[in-house]
């Protein structure tokens, strides 16, 4: 898995995510892998908690967060994917203002978040049927944030599902919002901003307060895994 994530193109990436809020990455997983993942949605021993979004006035659809030990593939994404983004995430700290760095490596920073009380694990697999969709939110869970997540699309669009395209909005100062919608396919990631990012106005950087979801799924089901790298009070 390591390879996989260190064969993308990672400057591209990072300009974009830097001047986008969000950066595919493609073929991210290979559908076997996706497939399976997909799969251990059944096998409850896998995961520490599910949500159903309409309880809660999140949506429609549930998901399921994972338990330690995090599945082997699900554990070493994490890892890998971290180090890409941890430059970008304290360049826009600077950028921001606020005074947080993240270390170079995950473990580090899941020592940083423990030690607060942050002991839960994040990374859940989420699933949507006919009519469902996810409200537009912000996955933070405590006060140590690490502000870039990743997602990833595990089913086949027009072949599993229709219709739930991964959706982005962007709330910036004295403006009206932009929404975005990425097209992923099987295995394609997302990497996006988890709360805000800095832009380069005419009279210097402010910042922008990102929210992301999904739109109504129109038939089929639609997996999702999504990667989160701090973990949760």
């Amino acid at each position: 898995m390591a390879a996989r994530v260190a064969g993308h193109d990672w400057p591209a990436a990072t300009r974009e995510l830097d001047g986008q809020g969000s950066a595919i990455l493609p073929g991210l997983l290979a559908p076997g892998a996706c497939r399976a993942i997909a799969a251990s949605y059944s096998d409850e021993s896998r995961f520490r908690s599910q949500v159903h979004m309409a309880r809660h006035g999140f949506g429609k659809g549930e998901y399921r967060y994972f338990r330690y030990p995090l599945p082997d593939l699900v554990g070493e994404l994490r890892a890998a994917l971290y180090p890409r983004l941890a430059d970008l995430a304290n360049a826009w700290n600077d950028r921001m203002g606020i005074d947080v760095r993240y270390p170079a490596d995950h473990a580090s920073f899941l020592e940083r978040c423990h030690a607060a009380g942050q002991r839960r694990p994040t990374p859940l697999l989420l699933q949507y049927g006919p009519g469902d969709y996810n409200c537009l939110h912000q996955d933070l869970y405590g006060a140590h944030v690490f502000p870039i997540q990743v997602a990833i699309l595990l089913s086949e669009p027009g072949v599993d599902f229709t219709g739930g395209e991964f959706v982005l909005t962007e709330q910036r100062p004295r403006m009206q919002s932009r929404a975005e919608i990425v097209p992923l396919r099987q295995g394609d990631a997302v990497a996006f901003a988890v709360h805000h990012r800095p832009v380069q106005g005419t009279r210097g950087t402010y910042r922008v307060n990102l929210r992301h979801g999904v739109s109504r799924v129109r038939s089929g089901t639609r997996h999702t895994l999504g990667i989160i790298f701090h973990d949760a009070t």
